[in-house]
């Protein structure tokens, strides 16, 4: 993700095809979860669904060593984000499955997912900035076969399929809360937006070398780190809804600085480490509200629609405008108008989310996890 978007620019790609791009690869979040989601009631053994999909992203990216042409990285990044990203849901739901009650483990499970992503993106710049962009598809497509390689040793026996029963989904989901809920996670995913697709270009235009962008994405998932380590903690002798509020707050202010103070280096770096409230802290609340929201036989679909509207129609949204008027209104208003989205989710998290029952939100830090 850090480097996509310079790959593409490398190739000579305006901001509007950058950020087609990265709309594409979230917007397969809209529908992929929910069809595998579905697939994977009717089979007992989920992982080989995983093994699959895996398989076939990693195969669709590795055309990218070949295909430079705008339709056909549109195409192969189309196939590869459809596959990777309706896995994930089910990877998440297939742990915390496998766990049973034991759930609050699984924030030191997913700790792992962000060492490895420091030392991807690190070592990846180091060897970018020694060599080229060039073979920036090569290094992903290493990973990717590494990760199917790797699924090959999981499996998912004896799984226990819910019995039908409980709440239908569709009464879940007309819960004013509910409704709120997912309306907080679109804006702020649609804030992200301007960050995944764009946060790499801005820092070549400062001249920053392709080791220092990868320093500084890794900084921001250290200190996402050190949040899974101390969550457990917070989460005991605080209420869900005010880290909630608080980590929308904060990603607010992330995004000003950004905006307005990134030609500073101690700005910059303040923002990254503000990583851990903008997606580290929300993402362990959201989580945790969707566990709460749908039980039994509705989780699975809980897991895949807050993927689907959140990363999917959020991160669409917010990648199709960020790419539309990077290049118009320049860097500091696209970032303005992503805190600005960062605010009104704060308004109606503040004003709707589980406002008047705070008793069911005191957290026990189980269902930690990040995707």
């Amino acid at each position: 993700m850090p480097y996509l978007g310079l790959y593409l620019t490398s190739l000579g790609y305006m901001a509007a095809q950058v950020g087609l791009v990265f709309a594409v690869m979230q917007g397969t979040k809209l529908v992929s979860p929910s069809i595998l989601a579905w697939l994977s009631a009717r089979f007992d053994n989920r992982m080989r669904l995983v093994q699959l999909a895996s398989f076939v992203a990693a195969v669709a990216y590795s055309s990218l060593l070949f295909e430079q042409g705008f339709t056909g990285i549109l195409l192969a990044t189309f196939i590869f984000s459809f596959f990777w990203n309706a896995m994930l849901p089910q990877f998440e739901s297939i742990t915390l499955t496998k766990l049973g009650s034991e759930t609050r483990l699984y924030s030191g499970i997913r700790l792992w997912g962000s060492v490895g992503f420091v030392v991807t993106v690190a070592g990846a710049g180091y060897i970018l900035n020694m060599t080229s962009l060039n073979d920036w598809p090569l290094l992903v497509s290493l990973c990717l076969i590494m990760i199917f390689l790797s699924s090959l040793l999981l499996s998912e026996k004896g799984r226990r399929k819910h019995k039908k029963g409980g709440p239908a989904i569709f009464s879940i989901l007309k819960q004013k809360k509910v409704v709120a809920f997912f309306l907080v996670v679109f804006l702020i995913q649609a804030s992200h937006g301007a960050y995944y697709a764009f946060f790499s270009i801005l820092l070549d235009k400062l001249n920053y070398s392709e080791t220092e962008i990868g320093q500084l994405w890794s900084l921001g998932v250290l200190a996402e780190i050190v949040l899974f380590i101390v969550i457990q903690k917070v989460l005991h002798h605080v209420s869900l809804r005010w880290v909630l509020l608080l980590s929308i707050f904060l990603t607010v202010i992330r995004w000003l600085i950004i905006a307005w103070l990134s030609e500073t280096v101690s700005a910059l770096i303040l923002a990254q480490v503000l990583h851990a409230a903008s997606f580290g802290a929300f993402h362990v609340v959201c989580i945790q509200l969707t566990h709460h929201y749908f039980k039994g036989p509705t989780q699975d679909k809980g897991q895949a629609l807050y993927s689907s509207v959140g990363y999917g129609a959020g991160g669409m949204f917010g990648g199709l405008v960020a790419g539309f008027l990077w290049d118009g209104f320049g860097s500091e208003w696209v970032f303005t108008i992503a805190s600005l989205l960062s605010l009104i989710a704060f308004f109606v998290a503040w004003r709707w989310v589980e406002k008047n029952n705070p008793e069911d939100l005191q957290a026990t830090g189980e269902s930690v996890s990040s995707i």
